[in-house]
């Protein structure tokens, strides 16, 4: 099993790489595991409670269960792996059973910030994006996708995500072993990338 991990910051373009990367692979030889299904569960809180947690902080990620989770798969065995709501803040009654698979992708912005989880990856990758970028993609995403309106999405990043991103996440690129830029299409660190999962994988 190769468990790659694969930071940077909100709107990077973390997901595309991702499915960049798996294109390439058989759909039954890999399985993707988002860092966003492990919010921690606040179910306890109110809406407005809710609203106002820092999620770019690594306190409101359950890394805990998230370890868990890639210890099961490494032992063979599948899980039931959280889902999220980002119009309710909170995680849903649903579950996605997750199944052990030959390559397992973790996703997210805080996952090299957590050293337990930092040792497990076996390619850590950190997505870059200027941050006029980011918040462009940010805005787009969270307005069409997520029910949030401009004022919100402004605040938050002024408050919230931009200095969050420079003390906790743009720190973690010093851990990683691959960095890509994606202000433009990059197909060389892609297919790097996949040289590697295909050499390991042989």
């Amino acid at each position: 099993m190769l468990i790659i991990g694969i930071a940077g910051g909100t709107g990077s373009g973390k997901t595309t790489v991702v499915e960049q990367i798996v294109a390439e692979l058989p759909p039954n030889e890999v399985c993707i595991i988002s860092q966003d299904s492990y919010y921690k569960d606040t179910s306890h809180l109110s809406y407005d409670e809710r609203v106002g947690i820092n999620f770019d902080h690594p306190n409101s990620i359950d890394f805990e269960l998230l370890v868990e989770h890639l210890e099961e798969l490494r032992k063979g065995n599948s899980f039931e792996q959280p889902a999220y709501s980002f119009v309710d803040h909170n995680r849903t009654r649903e579950t996605i059973t997750t199944h052990p698979k030959k390559v397992v992708i973790v996703e997210g912005i805080l996952i090299l910030t957590h050293l337990e989880i930092r040792e497990m990856f076996d390619i850590k990758v950190y997505v870059h994006a200027d941050s006029d970028e980011r918040l462009i993609r940010r805005l787009k995403r969270d307005i069409a996708e997520r029910g949030r309106d401009l004022k919100e999405v402004l605040e938050r990043y002024q408050n919230t995500l931009k200095p969050m991103h420079q003390q906790f996440i743009e720190p973690t690129k010093e851990f990683a072993d691959i960095i890509i830029p994606t202000n433009r299409y990059n197909t060389v660190a892609v297919n790097l990338i996949r040289t590697i999962i295909h050499q390991k994988l042989a």
